[in-house]
């Protein structure tokens, strides 16, 4: 059920965002089609689905000042056969917010994701993980940042 509801929110959420939209503003269905089920993955569908791939899924800010707010930008490509719809992009903590393209990302595509952390009462080393939400066969993709966080004097 999970699954579905998740598929039927990537779809709602691209509507209207797409060139290749009718003219009502609906998606078609092969962007959100499922190879997955019960019984096994269909590779015929999986080999048409978008594939998201990174260049780094990893950014070190080193050290920083406690109250600093530093900010990445994480790469990635659709190398896949149809149109990649980012549905989320959470952080693991309110201090960290990514800011993900709203819009498909159609095959042989690059794009950027920037993510910002605010260091604010973060004193120590921190580990942080982006989780993202996609219509790729993984379904979810996760990104990190680390930094060493100089306390306050």
């Amino acid at each position: 059920m999970k699954r579905y509801l998740i598929i039927l929110t990537m779809a709602l959420s691209a509507c209207g965002n797409s060139k290749q939209a009718d003219s009502a503003g609906n998606m078609p269905a092969s962007i959100v089609n499922n190879p997955l089920s019960a019984s096994g993955i269909d590779s015929a569908a999986a080999a048409t689905k978008p594939v998201m791939t990174f260049t780094d899924t990893l950014h070190n800010f080193g050290n920083i000042k406690e109250g600093e707010v530093v900010s990445c930008e994480f790469s990635f490509a659709n190398i896949g056969k149809s149109p990649l719809i980012i549905s989320s992009a959470a952080g693991s903590c309110g201090c960290t917010v990514a800011d993900y393209p709203h819009d498909p990302i159609l095959p042989g595509q690059a794009a950027t994701m920037k993510v910002t952390f605010n260091s604010a009462g973060k004193p120590g080393h921190q580990e942080k993980a982006i989780t993202l939400q996609t219509n790729t066969v993984k379904n979810i993709h996760m990104l990190y940042i680390q930094a060493e966080v100089n306390k306050k004097q």
